[in-house]
């Protein structure tokens, strides 16, 4: 298997993880998912920076795989333990609906990338194409889902695909940029779990329905 067939296939398999974020209902174990896909995302990064020869993609692989890997689904696991909610795990768009608008998204951004030439992703429109999808499956994420935990699933399916964006566009970047980029990554999620546990230790829900009909 060639190095674009091989970066392509992970690709494809970032979109399938993505799905099972968004459609699994239990809460845990979107977390296993997530840590899954993020397992994909360091091994498309390795490839990439394996094609281009680019040293500094190796770095920005350690600190995704500690961060992205490990750190974020933990800190994710813990905070379901700690904050349950399981009516409002059930989504709110049907899974039938998810599916078919995430392959809407997929097909429109395949479209998209079509007529985009440039040497860089030459062989590689396809993984393009998917991390300008995860931006709108990360929306998808958060519209569909009524737990407002879930809903930062959708943030981090955003930040993979700008992050698998910015690997294959300036995968030459300094290293102390990328690495930065994956360090605020990691600081957002810490602040809005923070904002979602004084949510639940207020109104004891995490249901984003239970909010908006709040009054007062």
């Amino acid at each position: 298997m060639n190095s674009d067939m091989l970066i392509n296939n992970l690709a494809a398999l970032l979109i399938i993880t993505s799905l099972l974020v968004i459609a699994v209902n239990n809460s845990k174990a979107v977390t296993f998912w997530y840590a899954i896909q993020s397992l994909v995302l360091v091994s498309t990064f390795l490839a990439i920076a394996y094609k281009f020869d680019a040293t500094e993609l190796y770095e920005w692989s350690v600190t995704s795989f500690v961060t992205k890997v490990i750190i974020l689904p933990a800190l994710m696991y813990y905070s379901f333990r700690q904050m349950r909610d399981k009516a409002s795990e059930k989504p709110a768009i049907h899974l039938v609906w998810i599916l078919m608008i995430a392959g809407v998204v997929v097909g429109v951004c395949c479209y998209a990338v079509k007529n985009v030439n440039l040497p860089l992703i030459e062989g590689l429109r396809p993984v393009l194409a998917v991390s300008l999808a995860h931006f709108f499956l990360g929306i998808l994420c958060i519209v569909s889902q009524r737990n407002i935990l879930k809903q930062l699933f959708g943030y981090c399916l955003m930040e993979n695909g700008s992050s698998l964006t910015l690997a294959l566009l300036a995968n030459k970047a300094p290293g102390l940029v990328e690495i930065g980029i994956s360090m605020d990554a990691l600081f957002a999620v810490i602040f809005m779990i923070i904002l979602v546990r004084q949510i639940y230790t207020k109104l004891q829900t995490l249901d984003v329905q239970e909010l908006i009909s709040l009054k007062g």
